[in-house]
């Protein structure tokens, strides 16, 4: 599939999600056995840890469909572009959708600034730049926004390898936002 195919399959999917309507596919013991020599997901997703986002549902996928990479805050780490990097030099996949989620508590707690302990100060600091960017008085879900599209372009700015894929046309990135009362997922 090319990065258009793919996002219309998760806009399809998340479709299925939110109408209550899931297709429940490739979850089973027999999946699993497929999956034992290798994987194929169709798309990376860069995604919150926050325990109420899971893209695997959101997106109504199945397992080995999708490559997902979660930390709080959905920030463009070491660790989490590694991660990427990986899906794109070993796997292949057209699409990176970074998505943030309404009321996500690491944006809440970057704002609401303060000592959160060396750790914690660490991976808020990478959410300094979309404050910055939405301006003063912008609520939580304007700069979960700005977050989104602003790390989708510090991963191409940060790794050869992702912006080498873009620019081949081997690779798609887009920011998303995940709406936590409906289920929707927003395509910024």
């Amino acid at each position: 599939m090319n990065s258009q195919e793919v996002l219309d399959r998760l806009k399809a999917g998340n479709e299925r999600f939110v109408a209550d309507k899931l297709d429940g596919k490739l979850q089973c013991s027999s999946r699993r056995d497929e999956l034992t020599s290798g994987q194929e997901p169709y798309a990376i997703i860069l995604s919150c840890a926050d325990s109420r986002v899971v893209p695997e549902l959101s997106f109504d996928a199945g397992l080995g469909e999708l490559f997902v990479v979660r930390v709080a805050g959905n920030v463009a780490n070491t660790s989490t572009i590694g991660s990427i990097e990986y899906a794109v030099a070993h796997i292949g996949c057209p699409l990176l959708v970074v998505m943030g989620h309404q009321n996500c508590g690491a944006v809440t707690a970057a704002m609401g600034g303060g000592d959160n302990g060396y750790n914690i100060n660490h991976l808020l600091s990478h959410i300094t730049p979309a404050m910055t960017a939405a301006g003063d008085g912008a609520d939580v879900n304007s700069v979960v926004k700005t977050n989104a599209e602003l790390t989708v372009a510090e991963l191409s700015a940060r790794s050869k390898i992702i912006s080498d894929a873009i620019e081949a046309g081997k690779l798609q990135v887009v920011p998303a936002y995940y709406e936590l009362e409906s289920g929707e997922v927003q395509f910024l």
